[in-house]
């Protein structure tokens, strides 16, 4: 059992209503998604119930991490893209199985939480253990990271178009989706411009050579990542985006000065780009779907000379997720950027279970700990506006 430092993190679970207070009413009209409730007479709570989602990239770590932070996404999702960059990282279908095991024994009780796991790409992985992992019926795709872009990528990919394309063409024969963490590595090209370089120099290219390879680019960033996605052939192609470059931009980095919970890679970026974002997935688009990138660290290791990149929004990405919808006046279209468009994207079924999302505030933990240190979260200490909870 986690302990939380602050208030405690909510349940999660799911069609709109309105609650009138203080009158007691027995029988509450449904209303529709848009509609503008009067403050005079009474004053209105909105309730959202939808489909519930799945989070399609995920990092759960292993260990005690693992066991403190895996309950957050349990509660609010019904599946997830687990990420396999762990030390050592995940390379093989029997590793998968195995870490899958230990995510399952560290589940809260009674949970029906489903991870869908993934291999790391490497320069050595052969076409043979694609064949395995689609035939393991558990892992659901392999992550390209190249060598060095984000946290444990040392073992990732130095020649995508030379050592890895047989299996790349086995990829293709199994319809195995290729995860992309789409940044080039060159330290000349600025940091705030590595997205945009991946897409024009390897991501343009591997689709133009392989138009029947499933990818997903991950946690996309920039106006640029958005109108290349839309310009390909959908169903090919989709994107996940995330709580934090929807909210966000590279201000939030050094506002006061320099704030480590919230750096992350891709790195926050301009103004522009998170606006750009926004539009894409309150546009009703099917490119787009939901993807944390939870990603937690110790505090130490984020509060230090040199703190790793990772933002740990599992307990508050439903909440910043729907303040996005709600702002953009598009709050009928959330339930299919988180829980319609990845599974049909994946090929896989809608989940049948509902959460309940309430426009209620609440107050985010400061920290969770864990047996050696502490984890900050996202909006660590803040309210939010829309509590996620079980139906």
């Amino acid at each position: 059992m986690l302990a939380s430092k602050g208030a405690v993190v909510p349940d999660s679970r799911v069609m709109m209503r309105t609650l009138f207070s203080p009158c007691n009413i027995s029988h509450i009209p449904v209303i529709s998604f848009g509609r503008k409730s009067s403050s005079k007479a009474y004053s209105a709570k909105m309730e959202l119930s939808i489909t519930q989602p799945d989070d399609w990239h995920l990092h759960l770590r292993d260990g005690d991490v693992l066991k403190t932070v895996v309950s957050h996404s349990a509660h609010h999702f019904g599946r997830a893209i687990v990420m396999p960059n762990l030390k050592p990282p995940i390379t093989t279908t029997a590793a998968a199985v195995a870490y899958r095991e230990a995510i399952l024994k560290s589940l809260p009780a009674n949970s029906d939480f489903n991870p869908l796991m993934t291999l790391y790409l490497t320069d050595t992985t052969s076409p043979l253990e694609i064949k395995l992992a689609r035939e393991s019926q558990v892992v659901f795709g392999v992550k390209l990271y190249p060598a060095g872009a984000t946290t444990n990528s040392q073992d990732g990919v130095t020649d995508l178009f030379g050592k890895c394309l047989p299996v790349l063409q086995e990829m293709v024969e199994h319809n195995m989706p290729l995860l992309v963490h789409g940044e080039v590595t060159n330290p000349e090209v600025d940091i705030f411009d590595r997205e945009k370089v991946f897409i024009e120099t390897l991501l343009s290219p591997l689709v133009q050579k392989f138009p029947r390879l499933k990818v997903v680019m991950e946690h996309v960033t920039t106006m640029d990542a958005v109108k290349f996605v839309e310009s390909c052939t959908e169903g090919n192609v989709a994107a996940t985006v995330t709580p934090q470059h929807l909210v966000l931009n590279r201000n939030s980095l050094f506002q006061g000065g320099f704030q480590p919970h919230n750096y992350c890679l891709p790195v926050l970026k301009r103004e522009i780009h998170r606006q750009a974002l926004v539009s894409a997935v309150t546009s009703g688009s099917k490119r787009f779907f939901l993807g944390t990138d939870s990603a937690p660290h110790d505090r130490r290791k984020k509060e230090c000379s040199c703190g790793c990149a990772g933002i740990y929004n599992a307990p508050v990405a439903l909440s910043a997720y729907a303040k996005v919808f709600e702002q953009a006046n598009a709050l009928d279209k959330l339930e299919a950027f988180t829980s319609f468009n990845g599974p049909d994207f994946y090929g896989l079924p809608r989940n049948n279970s509902l959460i309940k999302l309430s426009k209620t505030p609440w107050k985010v933990p400061e920290s969770f700990s864990y047996a050696s240190g502490d984890i900050v979260p996202m909006f660590a200490g803040q309210m939010l506006d829309w509590l996620p909870s079980p139906l």
